[in-house]
């Protein structure tokens, strides 16, 4: 197993090592001992479970008193995965990461407390996993446009299918800082 970091600290692609023979493959999708020995430490409470369609985008979804870091991966499909740092004072507020999870290619994404995140469905269905280190708590729920133009997101697709709820989402600049995490350096 490694873990390749990407251009926002703290967000990272893991790419389990994968063993393959004529009967198929086995892989360790996670391991607490050695994940925490790349740098990932966090302590796993609740596991989530999703399947949608082509063209369906999840997102963008964060936690203020109640964050949320998850780790990410793709079962069935492919989707397009998306980190956005919105810690008020961070250094990259407002810049995003993001890349291709499959089934094919086995990659997560750790996603840290302190950022939004989305997907985006690019097979004609995906079913995607996500580890979290803190339970999900209703009240504390916020989001962020898909399309804010500040953000800038090149997402594959002109018009996603998105839930009422992500349809209503407010574009960051126009989110009270109250509402939204704090860096803490």
């Amino acid at each position: 197993m490694k873990v390749v970091d990407t251009s926002l600290p703290g967000v990272k692609i893991v790419e389990p090592d994968v063993f393959v023979d004529r009967r198929g493959f086995f892989f360790e999708s996670y391991n607490k001992k050695k994940i925490a020995e790349l740098g990932i430490t966090c302590d796993f409470v609740q596991d989530n479970h999703s399947k949608s369609s082509k063209g369906i985008l999840r997102g963008f979804h964060y936690q203020v008193k109640h964050p949320q870091a998850k780790l990410c991966r793709v079962v069935s499909g492919e989707v397009l995965d998306v980190a956005v740092d919105i810690r008020v004072g961070s250094p990259t507020f407002g810049k995003w990461v993001c890349d291709i999870l499959s089934a094919e290619n086995k990659k997560q994404m750790f996603i840290p407390r302190g950022f939004a995140h989305a997907f985006l469905v690019l097979s004609e269905t995906a079913e995607v996993l996500y580890k979290c280190d803190e339970f999900f708590c209703k009240e504390d729920e916020y989001g962020i446009a898909w399309n804010d133009p500040d953000i800038g997101i090149e997402w594959k697709v002109e018009k996603p299918v998105l839930s009422d709820k992500d349809m209503k989402n407010p574009f960051l600049s126009e989110i009270e800082p109250k509402n939204l995490p704090v860096y803490n350096g």
